[in-house]
């Protein structure tokens, strides 16, 4: 079974992603801040097979979780999708940028978020 590492601070949002990924046959595990995510990454015996990540979160935001990742060898090769309200060229360009392989904008379709999952979760 594949695992999809949801990053996301918002109760509702996370209760959504992880029923929808659920239902599709994923295994989900979740974080709600940049910290708590980095430590339960560092501490995880098996990598997940993506991130998906939200952008504006309290503390740090997704943006330097996604720069911590690529920046460690040991996480690169995991792909990050993110999953934010930022809905500005900008923001999904900077996103890209910054090493994640897509981005879905809030509020999204079921279906959409689904199937970006299942195009990058190796």
């Amino acid at each position: 079974m594949k695992t999809i590492f949801v990053v996301e601070d918002g109760n509702t949002e996370q209760a959504m992603i992880k029923a929808l990924l659920s239902q599709a046959g994923y295994d989900v595990l979740l974080s709600s801040s940049v910290d708590e995510a980095w430590k339960k990454l560092q501490g995880m015996a098996t990598l997940p097979n993506l991130i998906v990540l939200d952008i504006v979160m309290p503390g740090k935001s997704g943006l330097e979780l996604c720069r911590m990742i690529q920046e460690d060898s040991k996480f690169q090769s995991i792909p990050i999708i993110f999953c934010s309200s930022k809905s500005e060229e900008f923001d999904q360009f900077w996103a890209l940028r910054q090493g994640a392989k897509d981005y879905v904008v809030k509020p999204y379709a079921p279906q959409a978020l689904l199937d970006t999952v299942e195009k990058h979760a190796a």
